[in-house]
């Protein structure tokens, strides 16, 4: 495999980006795309295709939001239009991936590292983009 891989968190007004080293063995956050309405996703697919390119991204690790009983809601549904609708814009594969719990993961970190419960909402869709791009590094490792 050549190539970074890019990690996202879509959430319904925000993309938390996070990319993998040149070795693809850690995440690292890099940024959340923010938009004024769910509905408005020109900016955030062209934000995503500059960094592919930036990054030279051979992978986009998507987070699939499964409810705790295995079953998908309307948030995969949203999820799963936003993968066709970033399909036609790169030509990279989208692999999407289960991240229940990241986001409560990423406040116990932020939360850890002290960072302020009012500032925590500008880090924590990147924390867990990044989360979920680590598990599928550390489960896709040598595949």
């Amino acid at each position: 495999m050549s190539g970074r891989i890019l990690g996202l968190d879509y959430g319904t007004k925000t993309v938390g980006v996070a990319i993998s080293d040149p070795l693809l063995l850690t995440a690292q956050e890099l940024e959340t795309i923010t938009r004024d309405r769910a509905s408005k996703l020109r900016h955030t697919l062209v934000r995503i295709k500059e960094l592919c390119d930036e990054y030279q991204v051979s992978t986009i690790v998507l987070g699939y939001p499964l409810n705790m009983d295995d079953s998908e809601g309307f948030r995969c549904e949203d999820t799963i239009k936003f993968k066709e609708l970033l399909e036609k814009r790169v030509d990279i594969p989208i692999v999407l991936i289960d991240e229940r719990l990241t986001t409560m993961y990423a406040d116990e970190i932020l939360e850890e590292s002290g960072v302020d419960k009012k500032d925590r909402k500008k880090f924590i869709d990147q924390i867990a983009a990044a989360i979920i791009l680590q598990d599928y590094l550390d489960n896709h490792r040598d595949k």
